[in-house]
């Protein structure tokens, strides 16, 4: 399975915000309408791959400091699986 691991710069979310989206049972952030902005991308063909850039990546200043984020996604297989045919005869 191939990841993509994503290093962000994290939103800042005003108080009144906050208290809105608890009151009304929303979200603050929803990353399907409006992904937080991306400061790095890359790929990993396996899982201990991921892992191990996104330790890499956790390193950097700002995402110790909590104004970026890493984030590993999974993508799915890194080839699609072929059928095999019968030679038949």
């Amino acid at each position: 399975m191939r990841f993509l691991i994503v290093r962000t710069d994290i939103r800042a979310a005003a108080d009144i915000d906050i208290a809105a989206a608890w009151a009304g049972g929303g979200r603050v952030r929803d990353e399907t309408t409006s992904p937080e902005p991306r400061r790095q991308v890359v790929h990993a063909e396996n899982r201990d791959a991921a892992l191990m850039l996104a330790r890499a990546l956790s390193t950097v200043g700002a995402v110790r400091y909590g104004r970026q984020r890493v984030k590993v996604l999974p993508l799915g297989d890194s080839a699609p699986r072929r059928r095999r045919l019968d030679s038949g005869g």
